[in-house]
């Protein structure tokens, strides 16, 4: 299988995994992460001034002699950042739509401001990112082999000699892990954690974690699919790999999933359905993907979907498999669970 092909077929199944976009064949290859990486703040500098250290999921320490102010992200981690107060001026990543806008993987961040490297899968302007003259680039990880994220593979080589990096594992484990080292970074940058608009993020989470909690517990009847829209296909993810459900499913959510034998030739990640077997789980609540790669449900125009009991019911909710990794970020989503479980109708 060439390359290109390789991509292709990642890129459509990850939608449905609710992972990523685009991980590459070497996803489906990809052993246990490392669960000792989820961090633990060692290994972590926080300097204003001075020298600066951080220690990534990878295993890889950068040293730098100061603190960085050059940074180059990946989207969804400089719109974190941004939260804590660092501000990221170079960015790559779904970061504006085709109208110019700010993608949902862009936060509050003002996109009309950011010097973009590349907007879609595969697109990365070295020389444009050699002229900025990077001291560090920043993005996550969606495999134990610390694969750079939309960092593309023909120039990954070219990238890494301009900019040391740093990889955040948003890889099997829950979404507590990348919240909480994402956090260390941007303490490591210099940002001020004890702001009342950090902390308070943080107990908002919390306080919307526990009320997701409670909802589950009450309601375990109540069954969850995850899916991903697009023009031919239908991803149902499984729940093993994905920060975002792996927390779910610890908090008590009812999930329904394809079978660990039918996951497996995706690498754990999703099962893809025709249109024609969409209604394949009976499901009450179904959680769709909202990143602006895929088909969004007000535009699914198959009849099949249109009669899903849950769908039938009103009963279909937003949700982000690339959650912006802030305390301030994930509360929504988490909320927006926990009211749809209460509020949900036994349609399944």
């Amino acid at each position: 299988m060439s390359n290109a092909r390789a991509a292709r077929l990642t890129r459509r199944g990850i939608l449905a995994a609710g992972g990523a976009l685009g991980l590459g064949a070497v996803l489906a290859a990809c052993g246990d992460d490392d669960a000792g990486s989820e961090g633990s703040g060692k290994g972590t500098t926080a300097a204003k001034s001075g020298a600066w250290t951080f220690k990534d999921d990878r295993g890889t320490t950068v040293k730098l002699d100061k603190v960085p102010t050059k940074i180059v992200a990946f989207v969804g981690v400089a719109a974190a950042l941004h939260d804590y107060g660092i501000e990221v001026k170079g960015v790559f990543g779904p970061t504006k739509t085709k109208d110019g806008k700010a993608d949902v993987q862009a936060g509050d961040m003002d996109v009309s401001k950011l010097t973009v490297f590349g907007n879609v899968w595969d697109q990365f302007n070295v020389e444009q990112y050699a002229a900025f003259a990077p001291e560090v680039l920043i993005t996550t990880t969606f495999d134990s082999a610390g694969t750079l994220w939309y960092v593309p593979a023909a120039s990954a080589s070219k990238i890494a000699k301009l900019a040391p990096s740093v990889a955040i594992s948003v890889y099997d484990r829950q979404i507590t892990a990348p919240l909480q080292r994402v956090w260390e970074l941007a303490e490591s940058l210099g940002a001020d954690m004890t702001a009342a608009k950090v902390t308070d993020a943080k107990k908002r989470f919390e306080s919307a974690s526990e009320r997701l909690r409670a909802a589950a517990k009450a309601h375990p009847d109540i069954k969850v699919l995850a899916g991903s829209a697009a023009q031919d296909v239908f991803y149902v993810s499984g729940t093993n790999l994905s920060i975002d459900l792996e927390y779910f499913k610890a908090l008590g959510v009812n999930f329904v999933e394809p079978p660990a034998s039918v996951l497996k030739a995706s690498g754990g990640w999703y099962e893809s359905l025709s249109w024609e077997n969409v209604d394949k789980y009976k499901a009450d609540i179904i959680m769709m993907d909202d990143r602006t790669a895929t088909i969004q449900p007000a535009d699914i125009t198959e009849a099949t979907w249109k009669k899903l009991p849950a769908v039938k019911a009103g009963q279909v909710i937003a949700r982000s498999p690339e959650p912006i990794p802030s305390y301030d970020k994930c509360v929504a989503m988490v909320e927006n669970l926990a009211k749809a479980i209460e509020t949900a109708k036994k349609v399944s």
